[in-house]
């Protein structure tokens, strides 16, 4: 009778599952205070954290999760690799399948997990909002399940993000305003902390803390905002067991190269004389474009050790080695087995052709701060995309009049 009320009592934010739990959360979006690089700003973040809450679900689970937007300008959450099966309204991106979340306001997702496992993560989707509102999602193997390798003794997550001195969302703007690129970020981050190599940040360093002989599996996701990153352990090997919740073929390298938005989950053992050792992350550039070249650390701390007069440091590639990022990515298959098949579609019958591009906009007079005094216009087959008043979604399901035609959303003739 319970579970019946249960679903009698959610059945207006999506349909009752009958399998797997149902979990509740609850994220607060507030302004706090946070000092980094010896300067104290206010950021957005969810529950006063940086990262924000993880969210811990188990394969097949759903999740509701009850967002209050108590910040000053409206925004959405995404929840990034979730597959949302005939679920897209709860997706995320901003006036593509909702409008924002006003300020004051609250608004609950249904968060359905289907194939999932492993790693994921949740951020903001509303301009740069997400450089300080993001977390982790952990999926667990379903209940008499477990992972394709040996149930490893414990567990860290690590999630890499950015860092800027000034306001995130007011650098995007002046950005899309003047045409030219935004601002770089001032720092990489380990779990919002920069690290022991920037000003002001050595007492703050983020210690994942491991008992000498354990076998830990590492989540690892990248939330920095624009670069791909370079990451190791000193002394220590990784081996990936896992990309953006789905297991592959295992890959034991002494780095590996993420890209932003994605995760990873690595298994790490603990057998190098108890020390502390050297966590770091530094970007891979191959791009004649603006970047922060600079290293993000953290320590990985043998339990009971003490600090050593020097700390063995991880050896990165350096910044514009495409060979080093080449030579780990192409090592990478699904691990295809008969607990964790693979279905590849062998009738193809349309192909699609998308070209992303980053074009110039012609300014009077070369007035914008863009290449040649012109602006920056990205396109997709070369139209731009407009945010609409109406969310896509809702006006391609026919939730709004039909004036709404969903081929008016677009504006073929700018490319602002």
């Amino acid at each position: 009778m319970s579970w019946v009320l249960a679903c009698v009592g959610f059945m207006f934010l999506g349909l009752c599952k009958a399998n797997g739990n149902t979990y509740y959360y609850d994220f607060v979006l507030t302004e706090s205070n946070f000092t980094r690089l010896c300067e104290t700003k206010t950021i957005l973040t969810a529950n006063g954290t940086l990262p924000g809450p993880t969210i811990t679900v188990r394969k097949g689970d759903t999740a509701f999760v009850n967002v209050h937007n108590q910040g000053s300008y409206g925004l959405t959450i995404h929840w990034h690799g979730v597959k949302q099966p005939r679920n897209p309204w709860y997706d995320g991106p901003e006036n593509v399948t909702q409008c924002p979340i006003q300020a004051g306001s609250n608004f609950t997702y249904e968060i359905i997990f289907s194939t999932e496992e492993g790693t994921l993560w949740w951020h903001a989707h509303s301009d740069w909002s997400r450089a300080t509102v993001y977390g982790a999602i952990i999926i667990l193997p379903a209940l008499n399940t477990t992972y394709p390798f040996a149930t490893p003794d414990g567990e860290e997550t690590l999630v890499l993000g950015s860092w800027y001195k000034g306001g995130v969302n007011e650098i995007i703007q002046n950005a899309l305003s003047t045409g030219g690129d935004p601002n770089v970020s001032d720092a990489f981050t380990i779990n919002g902390e920069p690290g022991h190599l920037y000003k002001c940040s050595n007492a703050t360093t983020y210690r994942w803390v491991v008992d000498y002989g354990k076998t830990y599996l590492l989540r690892l996701v990248n939330a920095v905002l624009n670069e791909e990153q370079f990451f190791a352990i000193a002394n220590h090997n990784l081996t990936v067991v896992a990309q953006d919740a789905a297991y592959i073929k295992p890959i034991t390298t002494s780095y590996l190269m993420i890209t932003p938005g994605q995760t990873m989950d690595i298994l790490v053992v603990a057998n190098q004389t108890p020390s502390h050792y050297d966590v770091a992350s530094t970007p891979f550039v191959d791009g004649d474009v603006a970047y922060n070249n600079s290293t993000t650390t953290a320590i990985l701390q043998y339990n009971g050790s003490t600090t050593p007069s020097t700390i063995p440091r991880a050896i990165l590639p350096d910044f514009d080695d495409g060979t080093a990022a080449s030579n780990f990515t192409t090592q990478v298959r699904a691990l295809a087995s008969k607990d964790h098949p693979i279905s590849v579609p062998l009738n193809i019958t349309h192909t699609l052709f998308i070209s992303v591009s980053v074009n110039e906009r012609i300014c009077p007079n070369s007035s914008c701060d863009g290449p040649d005094g012109n602006a920056l216009a990205a396109s997709l087959n070369n139209i731009s995309f407009v945010t609409p008043s109406t969310d896509i979604l809702q006006a391609y399901s026919g939730k709004r009049p039909k004036r709404h035609n969903i081929s008016l959303l677009w504006d073929e003739g700018e490319d602002d």
